[in-house]
């Protein structure tokens, strides 16, 4: 089983706050195998630039991968996009690739607290 964990999952991931996760995130945190979007990667160095986050993108990246064992995501980025091209509920690009490449690899669960992506990505988790 593969999951995929947001950006907002990754910063609560990376300042140790466990806790905050929803009983379902936190089940599949323990138990699937887990994965990164590189657009979540390019999200989370824009919230460092903008001063919502102190680690840069990579950083984070390897703390929460030395701890929770996640992976980034290696599908064609043509891929995410095709399927992506669906997703016209959202004009964040971000969340629009996000969740196009959890479906793009055979609808895998996504680990998000975004009440806007669990409403029109039915394989979410919180």
């Amino acid at each position: 089983m593969v999951a995929y964990l947001d950006t907002h999952v990754m910063t609560t991931l990376a300042a140790g706050k466990v806790e905050r996760l929803g009983p379902k995130a936190a089940q599949l945190i323990r138990r699937a195998e887990l994965l990164l979007s590189p657009m979540a990667l390019l999200e989370l160095e824009f919230l460092y630039e903008i001063g919502r986050s102190r680690l840069r993108a990579r950083d984070l990246f390897k703390k929460v991968a030395h701890e929770t064992g996640v992976q980034m995501c290696e599908l064609p980025f043509s891929a995410v996009v095709e399927a992506g091209l669906t997703e016209g509920w959202t004009r964040d690009p971000f969340d629009r690739l996000i969740v196009a490449n959890a479906k793009a690899n055979g609808f895998a669960w996504l680990i998000s607290s975004d009440e806007k992506i669990a409403k029109n990505y039915p394989r979410t988790a919180w």
